[in-house]
C-alpha cells in the first residue's frame, strides 16, 4: 500500500466510495448519490483553492480510502480554519487507514499555513470521534438533531484542531 495525491482518474473510485457511504451510513449527510459530473466539480474546487485528496491505494493501484479539506467558511475572515473529511473503503475499514489519512491531513494543513481543523462527525460515529481525539482533536459542541437520515434526526459533533498559527497571518480587508 502506498499514500497518494489523488487525481481525477480516481474519481470513479472516490465516487464508489463516497456513495457507498451516502447509501448506507450516515458519514455523508446527502440522500442520493453523486455522479461522475460532482466529482469533476468537487476535482475543480479542490484544485481551485489548492485543497490535497490524499489517497492510500494498494498494490494494484486500488482506492483503500482517501481524505481531504475545505473550505469552513465561506467568509474571508474563516481563511485560515479548514474542515476535513475523510473515508475508507467497506473492504477496509478496521485496518489503520483512517489514522494514516488523518495524520496526512493534519501535515498538509500544517505545511499550507492553516490554523484549525474543524471536523464535523455525525454523533453515532465514535470510531471517527475517537479517531480524530487520538490526533489531538477536542469536543467543542454537538449539534442536535440538525441532520435527518433513515428516518430519523442526527447530531453532529464539532471537533477542532489548533495547528501553529501562521508566522504572518493576514486580513483581506
Amino acid at each position: 500500500m502506498k499514500i497518494i495525491s489523488c487525481t481525477p482518474e480516481y474519481a470513479p473510485q472516490i465516487l464508489d466510495i463516497f456513495n457507498d457511504a451516502i447509501l448506507n451510513t450516515t458519514a455523508l449527510y446527502d440522500y442520493k448519490p453523486w455522479t461522475l459530473d460532482t466529482m469533476k466539480a468537487w476535482f475543480e474546487t479542490k484544485a481551485q483553492h489548492n485543497f490535497p485528496v490524499i489517497g492510500i491505494v494498494d498494490d494494484e493501484n486500488r482506492l483503500m480510502g482517501f481524505g481531504s479539506y475545505g473550505t469552513f467558511r465561506i467568509r474571508p475572515a474563516y481563511k485560515y480554519t479548514i474542515e476535513n473529511s475523510l473515508y475508507v473503503h467497506k473492504d477496509h475499514r478496521g485496518k489503520g487507514l483512517g489514522k494514516i489519512l488523518l495524520q496526512e491531513i493534519i501535515r498538509h494543513a500544517a505545511a499550507q499555513n492553516y490554523h484549525c481543523i474543524i471536523g464535523v462527525i455525525d454523533a453515532a460515529n465514535e470510531v471517527s470521534i475517537n479517531l480524530h481525539k487520538r490526533f489531538g482533536f477536542e469536543e467543542v459542541g454537538t449539534f442536535k438533531q440538525v441532520g435527518f437520515k433513515f428516518g430519523k434526526w442526527l447530531d453532529v459533533v464539532f471537533m477542532q484542531l489548533m495547528l501553529p498559527a501562521p508566522e504572518n497571518p493576514v486580513a483581506d480587508l
